[in-house]
C-alpha cells in the first residue's frame, strides 16, 4: 500500500513546518509508536514501567525530527507512511534497548542508566539490526520458504507478536522465536554479513 493523501499532506505540512502539523502528526502515531514499543519489549520478554514506555516514545519522535526532519525526508513514498515509522520507530527502541544492556530475558528496562554499555553481547543484535530495513528483508526472504519466510515477513514487515504470528502459521507462540533464529543462522550461512550497511 502506498502512501494516502491524508498522510501525504500531513508530511509535507511537517516538513514545511506549517503551524499545528508536528502536533497532528504525534496525535496521528503516537497510537503506532506506543504500540511498536510495547512489541519490541514483548518480544525480547522486558517489563517496561509508563516511564520506560514515555521515554522510548519520546526517543522515537526525537529521531523523526532530528536534523530538520530528515527521517520524514528520507521517506520515498513506496509503502504506507506507517509502515516506514514503524520500522523506523522499531530501529530506534531496540538500539535503546540494546544501548541500555537490558536485552536480557526477563529484565527491566531502567531509565537510571541510559547509556549504560552493554555487558553480555546478543549474538543476533546486529542481524536484528539489519533486519529492521525493509528492503533488505525483502532481499534476504528470497532465500527463505514456506513458514520460515512467512514469520520472517510478519515479524520484521508487520510487526506482528509471537502470539499473532502462531496464530496465523498454526504454531504454538514458544515455536517462533526458534524458527526466526533458524531464519537468521541460515542467512549467516548463505555468506550475510549483517554488520554490512
Amino acid at each position: 500500500m502506498g502512501l494516502s493523501e491524508i498522510d501525504r499532506n500531513l508530511l509535507d505540512r511537517c516538513l514545511q513546518k506549517k503551524p499545528r502539523a508536528w502536533e497532528d502528526f504525534v496525535d496521528r502515531f503516537l497510537g503506532l509508536v506506543l504500540h511498536v514499543v510495547r512489541h519490541t519489549a514483548q518480544a525480547r520478554s522486558l517489563r517496561l514501567s509508563a516511564e520506560d514506555r514515555d521515554d522510548l516514545c519520546a526517543d522515537v519522535f526525537l529521531a523523526i525530527i532530528r536534523n530538520e526532519f530528515a527521517v520524514l525526508r528520507n521517506f520515498r513514498g513506496q509503502s504506507s507512511l506507517a509502515t516506514y515509522l514503524t520500522v523506523v520507530a522499531r530501529r530506534v527502541v531496540v538500539r535503546d534497548m540494546l544501548a541500555r544492556g537490558n536485552h536480557n530475558n526477563g529484565s527491566r528496562l531502567s531509565s537510571a542508566a541510559p547509556h549504560a554499555p552493554q555487558t553480555i553481547p546478543d549474538p543476533h543484535a546486529a542481524v536484528e539490526k539489519r533486519f529492521d530495513d525493509r528492503e533488505e528483508v525483502e532481499h534476504l526472504l528470497q532465500g527463505l520458504q514456506g513458514t520460515e519466510a512467512l514469520v520472517v515477513r510478519m515479524y520484521h514487515l508487520e510487526g506482528k507478536t509471537y502470539q499473532e504470528i502462531g496464530t496465523v502459521v498454526g504454531m504454538p507462540e514458544n515455536s517462533i522465536g526458534p524458527i526466526l533464529t533458524r531464519a537468521r543462522e541460515k542467512m549467516r550461512r548463505a555468506g550475510v554479513n549483517p554488520t554490512t550497511n
